[in-house]
């Protein structure tokens, strides 16, 4: 992956979005999903799954796992996942890497 760029999936309604969330990374990452932290070390994942699954007016969350932004956010098609790498800077404070000028 680019450290630059976001990367994007749209889940299918048969797969958790916590689930979802684990192999995105894994796959970003380069990581076996057993080596990963659990998720519940960012984020619990049955609040996770519920909220995104629930009638209750979701939009999206960001949350930090794995050394990346994750951004959950509900589209037409369901829910689209995104990954930003989180950058740390020189005086110990982190963020979201620079993804070029927008249009």
């Amino acid at each position: 992956m680019n450290a630059y760029n976001s990367t994007t999936v749209s889940v299918d309604d048969d797969q958790q979005p916590s689930m979802a969330v684990v192999d995105l990374v894994s796959e970003v990452t380069g990581t076996d999903v057993l080596e990963l932290d659990p998720l519940y070390n960012a984020i619990d994942p049955d609040v996770l799954d519920t909220l995104c699954t629930s009638g209750s007016g979701f939009t999206s969350l960001e949350f930090q796992y794995a050394s990346h932004t994750v951004v959950v956010a509900q589209v037409e098609s369901g829910l689209k996942i995104s990954l930003e790498p989180v950058t740390i800077g020189a005086a110990g404070s982190s963020g979201v890497a620079d993804s070029g000028p927008s249009a």
